[in-house]
């Protein structure tokens, strides 16, 4: 979800950083001097000192970011902001005028020493309004977990961003700083960090708690996964286990090497759903952050699998590949670039594409993903909206359709893939387009935003130039069926399919008990009201075997599949009798198969030519 480029040091060797820092005596003029005291906590509030670079004006803005990158949202990080105060060397207070939420004005500004505030959190927002997505927010909580997403903390003096930060964050004992940024001087009670600019720091987040951290060695990258799990039910090794074999396919699917030095997996797991009712993560150019529920573990690992594909994918887009819209944010008014289809749309194609080419998926899996993309892209977002347009007004006028990024922006990434693999006869992919793009422009070298649908058209064919006039920036919806039958794969917009019925209830999940369970009811099949189902049952066998939430899927999918309409059924559920225990109870009734409509169904055509079987094997790594 977000740009970045260099992390800290980059002009900076790390032995010449801590001998240059040690041996510092006088507070440097020429950067800023931020200290966040995780040791002072007041009413869910942290304080923030700032020593200020020198300032050459008579009146200087201080900034804090009405919009990060990445969120693609308002976010009005001022608002968490109270108690602003500019102090001269003397110690006397200058004149400061709050120009809006996210400004101040400072008089007298060349006499500027220092600012302090006091930073509320974002995760315990009192108002509606003012929740944010909890990847990109931040928490408070004293002594058990401190997320800092930089960005809610720290501001910049306007036209001041290119300045270096010096970050100090003093700690509570036993506390550890999760992050990607390298400290150049750490004890028990405090690190430093030293940044080049905002937009490092920004791209940087911490987390403060005592550790539960996993170290990865994936030769030349290190990669920490840091969990903060309040219940303790979910632990790093198992997920950095998980990460390890996402890593690995991204590593091969990449040609062999990741392009990181160093990464964080930074993930926050809460005991319930946070007030901002949704769950996910934020990237950043070296780590990302994640909001995940608890969950069972196969379950927890293949969503923390699925997500961080997605989201260590962004060192490619836009890390390495971006706009001038991205490479020089404007975080008060900024101009969003036309190109979410590349940012969002194919780090998510990617994400999947990765797991099918690596193994990790088989053909029915991955049919089913590509599956869900246009179910949930024709379903709740505007196919004819060309996907330009919404990328450019998705901070205000086109705000509901943003979510098609990762439906639509992933299939449009689908089509390119298979489209440039026709055009060069399965020798050119997605894959390589993107390389290409890395070396004509690379993390230090934005694009123009109008110029990049040319240029990969002259990277590649020119028949590619016509395909994003006609898809992406003309109304055109993708041409599915077409696309799907170059690779052998037979796309039906809908279809019906005879299956047994499990009851067409909702599932459910409960946690404490670890069962599945009858969500709700209304509106289930014939088969389920005459079974009896009840919302809250538990489903506890079918004919005899467990139902686990490890196993649900092969039970109701696989093996009530294979029965025979007619044949005699038993479910045992746990219900809750008047007297409010749990009892086990036999549910009885005969096999039952339902018609039930299919929604853009995809399957392998059996009558696919060799040339389409061909193209099939180079875009699946097929063998």
């Amino acid at each position: 979800m977000t740009l970045k480029k260099t992390l800290l040091l980059l002009a900076l060797g790390l032995g010449l950083a801590v001998s240059g820092y040690a041996g510092q005596q006088e507070r440097a003029a020429d950067r800023y001097a931020f200290t966040i005291d995780l040791t002072q906590v007041k009413d869910d509030r942290v304080p923030v000192t700032l020593e200020a670079p020198a300032i050459t004006r008579n009146e200087i803005i201080y900034i804090m970011p009405k919009i990060v990158p990445g969120t693609y949202s308002v976010s009005d990080f001022g608002k968490f902001i109270s108690g602003f105060t500019a102090y001269d060397t003397r110690g006397n207070k200058l004149a400061v005028q709050q120009l809006d939420t996210n400004r101040w004005q400072i008089s007298n500004a060349r006499k500027l020493d220092r600012i302090t505030y006091w930073v509320d959190d974002t995760f315990d927002a009192a108002k509606r309004e003012d929740v944010l997505f909890e990847p990109g927010g931040t928490n408070i909580e004293a002594n058990k977990n401190f997320l800092l997403n930089t960005f809610g903390f720290v501001g910049y003096f306007e036209g001041m961003k290119q300045v270096p930060y010096e970050l100090n964050i003093t700690k509570p004992t036993g506390f550890y700083g999760s992050t990607a940024l390298q400290a150049v001087a750490s004890t028990d009670s405090s690190d430093t960090f030293l940044v080049p600019d905002y937009m490092d720091l920004t791209d940087s987040p911490l987390m403060y708690n005592r550790p539960d951290t996993t170290i990865i060695d994936m030769g030349n990258t290190e990669v920490l996964v840091s969990v903060y799990s309040p219940s303790g039910r979910v632990t790093s090794e198992p997920v950095a286990a998980t990460v390890k074999s996402i890593l690995e396919a991204q590593r091969s699917y990449l040609g062999g090497t990741l392009p990181v030095v160093k990464y964080a997996f930074i993930i926050y797991v809460p005991e319930r759903v946070g007030k901002s009712g949704s769950y996910g993560a934020l990237e950043h150019s070296y780590s990302s952050v994640y909001f995940l529920p608890e969950m069972p573990e196969e379950q927890f690992s293949s969503t923390i699998r699925d997500v961080a594909a997605h989201e260590f994918f962004h060192i490619v887009t836009p890390l390495s590949i971006h706009s001038e819209e991205i490479g020089n944010f404007d975080y008060i008014d900024p101009k969003m670039s036309d190109h979410l289809w590349l940012y969002e749309g194919v780090t998510e194609y990617f994400a999947s594409h990765v797991q099918a080419y690596e193994d990790l998926y088989d053909l029915e899996t991955y049919l089913d993903k590509l599956q869900e993309y246009i179910i949930t892209s024709k379903a709740y977002y505007n196919d004819t909206l060309p996907f330009t347009e919404m990328s450019a007004g998705v901070l205000d006028e086109h705000e509901e359709e943003y979510g098609n990024v990762y439906q639509k922006g992933a299939l449009i990434g689908l089509a390119l893939d298979v489209t440039l693999r026709d055009l060069s006869g399965g020798e050119y992919g997605l894959r390589n387009l993107m390389l290409d793009l890395s070396k004509t422009y690379g993390k230090d070298n934005a694009f123009r935003d109008e110029e990049l649908f040319d240029k990969i058209a002259e990277l590649t064919y020119p028949e590619v130039r016509e395909f994003f006039a006609r898809y992406v920036e003309g109304p055109e919806p993708l041409p599915l069926e077409e696309i799907f039958r170059k690779v052998g794969i037979r796309y039906e917009p809908q279809a019906t399919e005879q299956v047994i019925s499990y009851g067409g209830f909702v599932p459910g999940y409960d946690q404490e008990a670890g069962k599945i369970t009858v969500a709700e009811t209304a509106d289930m099949d014939e088969f389920g009201k005459k079974m009896g189902f009840k919302t809250g049952d538990q489903l506890l066998q079918l004919n005899g075997t467990d139902i686990t939430p490890l196993n649900v899927r092969e039970v109701i999918g696989e093996q009530l599949q294979e029965m025979k309409p007619g044949g005699k059924i038993t479910i045992t559920v746990g219900r809750t009798n008047a007297r409010g225990k749990l009892k086990k109870k036999k549910l009885k009734g005969k096999v039952t198969a339902v018609e039930r409509r299919q929604l853009h169904v995809l399957e392998p055509d059996p009558n696919a030519t060799p040339e389409q079987k061909a193209l099939r094997a180079a875009w699946l790594n097929e063998e």
